[in-house]
């Protein structure tokens, strides 16, 4: 059989079977475990299926879609808050930070409460709430209010960034593909959280395992922007041995 029709085959049974073993797919092929490792990354590179330890799944669905913060909120809450108390670690006195509108974020601004001296730059208008009775000090972007993520996009918060300058961005997204970078479902969305990468030192995704590889439409920024990730212990081996290979410092909690 030819490398092209074996790679076609397990495509073929993965979406029959919700899964495929690396030991298995060799023993059903008749060659040898490394050869159907290089098959499954051939095709993990070309966005075919998503590798794992042993094995392979399908390509995660449901980024493209914009869900609501609301819906977002009651998602892996304490995977959120574990990643909040990672991110509220690494965040020295008088330093400004940038926290994107994510609910992940959110969680950051609630493990910041009780900073006595930090400034908070961000476009989300529920951290802003969040935040309005503590000693922190709050910086909005202003722009035009995203309902459903409450957030504050547009050319009004672009330009207001590139006014400004900070220590760390900490950034929440909806999909983490690390051989093709972040991305977001919304446009809008993307283009201000660009503009945060630029006016911030060091940016710092975070995000809960269930985000790694997954892809919107919206493409934030690649993945060797990226200097840091926090993230659960969930996350795939293949994926951090990725994020690794591409000098991103990796904080699993």
């Amino acid at each position: 059989m030819l490398s092209e029709e074996r790679r076609r085959a397990i495509v073929e049974m993965l979406q029959e079977d919700g899964r495929v073993l690396v030991k298995e797919l060799a023993r059903r092929f008749h060659t040898s475990l490394i050869t159907i490792r290089k098959d499954l990354e051939f095709l993990h590179q070309d966005g075919q299926l998503e590798r794992t330890h042993g094995g392979a799944l399908p390509l995660k669905t449901g980024a493209l879609r914009d869900s609501s913060i609301q819906e977002k909120e009651s998602q892996h809450r304490q995977e959120k808050s574990r990643i909040a108390a990672a991110a509220a670690q690494m965040i020295g006195d008088g330093q400004v930070i940038i926290l994107d509108s994510g609910t992940t974020t959110t969680a950051i601004a609630r493990a910041c409460r009780t900073k006595q001296n930090l400034t908070i730059v961000t476009n989300g208008t529920n951290i802003a709430a969040e935040l309005a009775d503590s000693p922190v000090e709050v910086i909005l972007t202003g722009g035009t209010l995203r309902r459903n993520s409450y957030s504050l996009v547009g050319p009004l918060a672009e330009e207001s960034l590139k006014k400004l300058s900070a220590d760390l961005l900490f950034l929440a997204v909806d999909g983490f593909d690390v051989r093709y970078g972040l991305t977001t479902p919304n446009l809008l969305e993307a283009r201000v959280n660009r503009a945060m990468a630029e006016a911030a030192r060091r940016t710092v995704v975070v995000c809960d395992s269930s985000k790694f590889g997954r892809r919107s439409m919206s493409l934030i920024l690649p993945t060797n922007a990226v200097h840091e990730t926090i993230t659960d212990k969930g996350i795939s081996k293949h994926d951090l041995a990725a994020l690794r290979k591409a000098d991103v410092e990796v904080t699993l909690v």
